[in-house]
């Protein structure tokens, strides 16, 4: 299925450093709206079932050295079968030498050929990879998206809870700064969810009372990265005194984001808790339970109390950007 999202070709072939053998049109005015990339064997062969003519295309070794074994009749056809589908870009890896009739063909139906030294299993990796990435899903959440000790932490909470402020602090501790205020949310696999910035706000931190910052320059290169893996959600809310926290973490609740299970803490904001050594925890812990360690469970375990695991909880609570 299509993706209602688009990569140009020429953000491609600098990405990938691609060779231009031709091209119809300017590389800019072209696109690839699939995530999906193919090796046109069967087609070359004559058969043209289920044939996605919106994936990239490549020709590697077996491709090109099955043409070999084609009168040039038959190498005509079969790549005259190929080009007419009017794919996204024709690719040939290991800087092999086609059929000279690819040219003609490739300029007949105005497909795109490029060419790499790259294998093809590696190349089609890295492809998939980017545009798995870059044709994803997405949402556009209110939050703050930061890396602390390698993991993907998103805290939301309401307007002036302290989000930016805890970022800041987290910043000149160490950690790194993804997103502020609004974090872009893509769904690249079906558990893996990967936050960014949009690109008109990259770095830069609203801090009530002072203003507009850019953390990159003011902190370094070193305190921003472009994105990361959102691994657990944080959700600051102003402290009641009516309400019963978890004590323990034995309990354990998930956030669905685009159909995506996160595992959510709640921490409470009141004068003189230290946000940014509290998330700096709560991340710690998130690694080792995903490591298989609890240490609630071997506290009650050493208590000799023996616990039934609860199932667990999910809730929703995001507000619209």
């Amino acid at each position: 299925m299509p993706s209602k999202y688009s990569v140009s070709l020429e953000r491609l072939i600098k990405e990938f450093d691609f060779e231009t053998l031709y091209l119809p049109v300017s590389a800019n005015e072209l696109s690839v709206t699939s995530p999906d990339v193919n090796r046109p064997g069967l087609i070359l062969a004559g058969r043209d079932d289920y044939f996605d003519p919106e994936r990239a295309q490549f020709l590697g070794l077996s491709e090109i050295e099955f043409l070999k074994t084609l009168d040039t009749q038959k190498q005509y056809q079969s790549l005259k079968k190929l080009c007419s589908k009017r794919p996204p870009f024709i690719l040939i890896t290991r800087n092999l030498t086609p059929p000279d009739c690819i040219f003609e063909l490739a300029e007949q139906f105005k497909v795109p050929l490029l060419r790499t030294s790259e294998s093809t299993s590696s190349c089609m990796s890295a492809l998939i990879n980017f545009l798995g990435t870059e044709l994803a899903d997405r949402i556009t959440r209110h939050g703050v998206l930061v890396e602390v000790y390698g993991e993907g932490i998103l805290i939301i909470g309401d307007s002036g809870v302290g989000k930016s402020e805890t970022a800041v602090e987290l910043i000149k501790r160490g950690h790194r700064l993804i997103a502020d205020d609004a974090v872009e949310i893509r769904r690249v696999s079906s558990k893996t969810l990967v936050g960014s910035a949009p690109d008109n706000i990259r770095h830069f931190i609203e801090l009530r009372g002072i203003g507009i910052i850019n953390a990159r320059r003011i902190f370094g290169m070193g305190a921003v990265k472009l994105s990361e893996k959102i691994n657990m959600v944080i959700q600051l809310e102003p402290w009641n005194p009516e309400k019963v926290y978890d004590r323990m973490g034995i309990d354990n609740e998930y956030i669905n984001i685009m159909n995506v299970k996160i595992p959510l803490t709640v921490v409470p904001v009141k004068p003189g808790r230290n946000l940014a050594i509290i998330i700096e925890v709560a991340a710690m812990n998130n690694r080792q339970k995903k490591m298989g360690y609890n240490a609630a469970k071997e506290l009650l375990h050493q208590l000799g109390i023996h616990e039934e695991e609860p199932e667990p909880e999910e809730v929703e609570i995001w507000q619209s950007y």
